[in-house]
């Protein structure tokens, strides 16, 4: 079976559009790094699967950013949230401990070089 998956593998020919080369200018690429700057990287320390959508309009709703924040999902339970604003982004970062459905929400301010596979979420801070 791997023998035949590799076999159409090398089959495989790309169409004239997939073939386009996509050039990323400089500014571009300086622009998107930017924008990440008003962003947290943020995971749900749970195993279970739950409700997106409603933890995102829960969140909203307790941080007071009801518009211009991006969610976006980037890795298996890895979410990256971005702010229109640097005391938004703060407000919710040192406002927290937040949860949702009674789980936690660990987040980290996003930095350069910052992937999927090389996120650590290791520190919360908990009121006692």
């Amino acid at each position: 079976m791997a023998e035949e998956v590799l076999d159409r593998l090398g089959n495989m020919k790309l169409t004239v559009e997939e073939e386009e080369v996509i050039a990323i200018s400089d500014k571009g690429r300086l622009e998107e790094m930017e924008s990440c700057s008003l962003s947290l990287v943020g995971k749900f320390l749970t195993f279970k699967a739950f409700n997106k959508r409603a933890a995102w309009s829960t969140l909203r709703k307790a941080w007071g950013v009801h518009t211009g924040l991006q969610i976006i999902e980037f890795g298996s339970n890895l979410f990256q949230f971005k702010f229109q604003s640097e005391f938004e982004m703060y407000k919710v970062l040192r406002g927290g401990p937040w949860t949702f459905d009674n789980q936690l929400l660990m987040l980290k301010k996003w930095h350069n070089g910052m992937t999927a596979s090389n996120v650590k979420l290791e520190h919360a801070s908990l009121w006692v």
